[in-house]
């Protein structure tokens, strides 16, 4: 953006040691959005105040972050139609300037092969080896647990160039796959898990639907693509001792599960200094209601 007299003044007072003088000057500067960010960050470049380089490294985090919230409810009020957008939206926090288009390349990619490979006369669970032998031998995807302190395992750009994700990450994956390629596979809300089943049809999320209208084949679990059948479920809820419930076994939403990628994220900013992110993630989380 070309400096006017206007951005120059704001800029002078951003060292003003009243807080309120300053909150004025930042509210004034985040109105010309994301534009600002290079006239901010040549200022952070030629500032040697310490201080104020860390006003500006704030002021340009919350033009991100403001741009974020309208990309967020621009995506959810058009359908939430994509898993990947969302994921790729969720990475944007962390990764601001992170290119879109590495990562749709590359699952496009796996697509294809995946593709290729397929054939109407394939059994569901055949359909599966195809897409689990694809994944995780040939593209080399690794899973493990969730840790709040692997990062890097909640932000999809990082999924897909370090091959390794969380069951979460892993999962929108192997979603996004699977819609890509017609496959009936769906998120559900196993307590304590995320794990995908694969359905006997298409689920429509724009319809009121009873459990009992659909039927899960089989149970997926993301971190290296082993099957499951109904009965280890059941035995699973046994063991942790959670009574069924017949919402455990409804699709989830796009919206919902990024909006669990979300609130999951801001678990892995706890501490005093980070705490702000934590809150912002859940305030983003909170635009997908």
């Amino acid at each position: 953006m070309h400096e006017t007299r206007e951005i120059n003044a704001l800029f002078h007072l951003l060292d003003d040691p009243d807080q309120e003088v300053f909150d004025t000057v930042a509210n004034k500067i985040l109105m010309f959005g994301k534009e600002i960010i290079p006239n901010l960050e040549h200022l952070w470049e030629t500032t040697i105040d310490e201080h104020i380089q860390e006003r500006i490294e704030m002021l340009i985090h919350r033009v991100h972050y403001q741009d974020l919230q309208e990309a967020f409810r621009v995506w959810h009020a058009a359908g939430s139609q994509e898993l990947i957008k969302g994921a790729l939206l969720t990475a944007q926090y962390q990764y601001p300037d992170l290119t879109e288009q590495t990562v749709h390349t590359e699952i496009d990619r796996i697509k294809r092969n995946i593709w290729l490979e397929l054939n109407n006369y394939l059994t569901p669970l055949e359909q599966i080896n195809v897409l689990n032998s694809m994944i995780y031998n040939y593209f080399g995807l690794k899973g493990e647990e969730v840790s709040y302190q692997r990062k890097n395992q909640f932000f999809i750009n990082q999924v897909i160039e370090g091959r390794k994700g969380n069951p979460l990450t892993n999962g929108i994956v192997y979603q996004a796959l699977c819609a890509m390629l017609d496959l009936p596979v769906y998120a559900v809300n196993i307590p304590r898990q995320f794990i995908l089943g694969y359905f006997d049809t298409f689920y429509d999320f724009t319809e009121p639907a009873d459990p009992g209208d659909y039927r899960i084949l089989f149970f997926i679990d993301p971190i290296q693509g082993q099957i499951y059948t109904q009965q280890d479920v059941d035995t699973y809820l046994k063991r942790v001792n959670v009574p069924v419930n017949p919402d455990f076994y409804k699709p989830q939403s796009n919206a919902r599960i990024v909006q669990f990628l979300l609130e999951e994220t801001a678990k892995c900013f706890r501490n005093d200094k980070e705490q702000y992110k934590h809150d912002e993630l859940l305030n983003l989380a909170r635009i997908l209601d």
